[in-house]
Formats: C-alpha cells, structure tokens, sequence
C-alpha cells in the first residue's frame, strides 16, 4: 500500500531534488533484474528506503527525506514493479525473495549495516527483514504501519474502510458480481490474472484507485486514473500478496516475532486518521516493541507525502544525525 505524488506543501519540509551518483540494474535471480539507486553521501550513513505497495515503486521524492550531505541513501524497486524486470510478474515474488534481494543490495554494496525506513508495505517489509537480520539493522523509521493481517485486510477490502468513504466503496464492490462479492480479493484476483490485459489493466485501475483515495486526508473523492503500467503491476502484485497472506508461516507473526528486535530501536510515525491501515497497528507495535518511540500526527492520513507526515519523518532523520554520525569529509581529515 502506497503511491508517492508529493502534494504542495509538503515540499517545505523536503531536501532539495538530487540525482543518484549510482544506477544499476542488480540480478537477483530466479529470472528478476532489479533496479537498485544511491544518492547523498557516498561515505555518509546507510539507510535503505522500502516502498510500498507491494508494488508501488520508488520515486524521486523518497531521496529528500534525507540529509545528503550525512546520509548514503539507497533505493531500489521491488521486484515485478518500477523499473525492475519482468514487470508486472509474480513468478518467484514473495516476502522471502525480497528480504532476500535487501540482503544481496547490502552486500553487492559493501554496507556492513544500515538504517532501514519503509512505510505501509515498505514498514512491514522493514519489520520482517530486521526480524530475519537483526545485527543488520540500525534504525527502523517506520510510517503507516501495516502488520499484514488478517484484521487489516478485513478493514479495508471486507467494507470496514468503505463505511467512511461508502460512495467510493460502491465502486469498487459493483465492478464485481454479486456472488463473489463475499471475498473481494479472490474476485479481483481472478481478473487480475485472467491473462487478458485490457480486462487485467481495467481492474487494475479500480483496485488502484480504490486505495489512491483514501491515502490522503485531503482527498475528498475519486481522483485520475492511475497509469495502465503503474496501475497493472501494483494491484497484481498487491492482490498476489494479500492472497497468500503476505507469504508468513501464520496470521500475527510480526508481533510475535518483536523479540527478535529488543536490541533495534525504531520510530514509528502514523496518521491519527489513516484510513488504509488505522492507527491502532501502530499503536500494537508500540506496546509490543520497547525500543520504539510513537509519533502520532494530527490530522494526518496514510500518504509519506502529507505535510504532517512529511515534517515528522524529516524530523526524525535529522535527529538521527546526532545517533549516527558520517565521516568526516577526507579534506577535514588531513
């Protein structure tokens, strides 16, 4: 869950655009290529940045919530989605294959280790990852926290969500028949991979919009349709992983696994009135995590590019520069 359109206000908070003194196209196996960036510092702090979706990709805007001058910012697009290859494909596309594409960029990249910053899928794959790699993490920033539950799931494609934005919620239900409408996931996912792409590419943009609407508190109703290519991928690879239930062993496993990070401190910030994944997984984790500091912000949604939620995180980079300092500059050395 999430697509990133830095919304006019926002910028205030943000670094200047930079471009990336390194691109690649990474092999990772199993037939995928994925995209990998580094910008800022190339001797400043490591932070990897996980977006969401699954299947969103990464964008420009995700380097300027860092100091470029402090930090070795990397990002790279998750497979099937963005400019990594195949697009749009499933085929050996699971948690596990990304956690374990995370680690072969660490290593490709001679990062020892790193700050890791995601938000709603991007924060669940942060969880997991520094669940499975604890000694390689940091930091975690985490923002609009998504556990990958069943609960969470229910809430937003089971009608939860759709009794706040009921005009939208109709949508999105009557592109399917009635009989199928008991398990909106399933329906979407037997047209999603019908194999016929003008049926692929409309339900795609339904399944997108649904979600692109209710991202921002400032939204108030539909807005454009999202690209074909962009819309295809993400809701392909969204319904894939909801439909294997994020691919974990059981339902609640993030939480239960938050042992495995009592040496890992992390900041959480969520939007008080985030309609995609409600506050109160925060909150879980919170209570479930002692290293962790919660910063709810006020009328603030889901979007990483609300004002609010734009302040926090850049807030909350900055003040990790006293935590993890770079090297100093070779000419400050001799």
């Amino acid at each position: 869950m999430d697509k990133v359109a830095v919304q006019k206000g926002a910028t205030q908070f943000l670094y200047p655009p930079i471009d990336p003194f390194d691109q690649r196209m990474l092999e990772v196996g199993d037939g995928h290529r994925v995209y990998v960036e580094q910008c800022g510092n190339p001797d400043g702090v490591p932070v990897v940045v996980l977006h969401g979706g699954p299947g969103g990709g990464c964008s420009p805007a995700m380097r300027r919530y860092f100091d470029p001058m402090h930090y070795r910012i990397v990002l790279f697009d998750q497979r099937g989605c963005g400019r990594s290859r195949p697009h749009a494909s499933v085929e050996a596309n699971t948690t596990w294959h990304l956690v374990r594409d995370i680690e072969h960029i660490r290593t490709t990249l001679s990062i020892e280790k790193w700050i890791v910053f995601g938000g709603s899928w991007g924060a669940t794959l942060a969880l997991i990852y520094a669940q499975t790699y604890p000694e390689r993490a940091l930091h975690l920033i985490l923002r609009g926290v998504f556990l990958m539950t069943r609960a969470e799931l229910d809430w937003f494609y089971g009608g939860g969500a759709g009794q706040f934005w009921p005009d939208v919620w109709s949508r999105f239900v009557e592109a399917i028949p009635k009989d199928e409408r008991d398990d909106l996931i399933g329906a979407y996912e037997r047209r999603l991979f019908s194999g016929d792409l003008v049926q692929e590419t409309r339900f795609a943009r339904s399944w997108a919009s649904w979600e692109n609407t209710l991202a921002s508190i400032s939204n108030d109703g539909p807005g454009g349709e999202s690209p074909a290519e962009y819309a295809r991928a993400f809701a392909r690879l969204e319904n894939h992983y909801f439909s294997n239930g994020g691919f974990l062993e059981k339902d609640g496993q993030i939480l239960e696994n938050m042992d495995r990070l009592a040496g890992v401190p992390g900041t959480i910030v969520q939007g008080r009135y985030d309609m995609i994944c409600p506050p109160v997984s925060a909150y879980r984790l919170h209570r479930a995590w002692s290293g962790s500091k919660l910063a709810i912000v006020p009328r603030a949604g889901h979007a990483l590019s609300e004002p609010g939620i734009t302040s926090q995180l850049v807030r909350t980079t900055n003040g990790l520069r006293r935590d993890f300092r770079a090297p100093a500059p070779v000419e400050d050395r001799i």
